[in-house]
């Protein structure tokens, strides 16, 4: 178990930080989707340094494991926020974007709690 926990873990890290480079890079189609969904383009930054937080403490948690799982709970909060904006925003067909993070997000939880 503990070897399927640091996976998860580690890809949902790697998840979690490449989110944070695209909110970095702002590219047009992540402006169009946060006009969309009623969110300012100032808030990228913020956005991006919260999953770049919540990717490092993953990683951190597995010397750290408290780290780890403040930080699984951060992300999961995070992803099950862009979740809801996203159903508030009425963009279904945009919905799909953030389930694969937040179910790496649950998963390392899950396999910490697990093992």
């Amino acid at each position: 178990m503990h070897i399927a926990y640091v996976i998860v873990t580690v890809l949902a890290a790697l998840a979690a930080s490449s989110a944070a480079v695209v909110d970095v890079i702002r590219p047009q189609w992540l402006r169009d989707n946060m006009e969309n969904y009623g969110i300012p383009e100032r808030m990228l930054g913020l956005l991006a340094a919260l999953e770049a937080l919540g990717a490092l403490g993953l990683l951190v948690g597995l010397v750290i494991p408290v780290l780890g799982v403040a930080a699984a709970v951060g992300l999961i909060l995070y992803f099950l926020g862009a979740v809801i904006t996203i159903l508030h925003a009425r963009w279904y067909s945009d919905i799909a974007y953030p389930l694969p993070y937040l179910g790496l997000a649950a998963g390392s939880l899950g396999l910490f709690v697990a093992a």
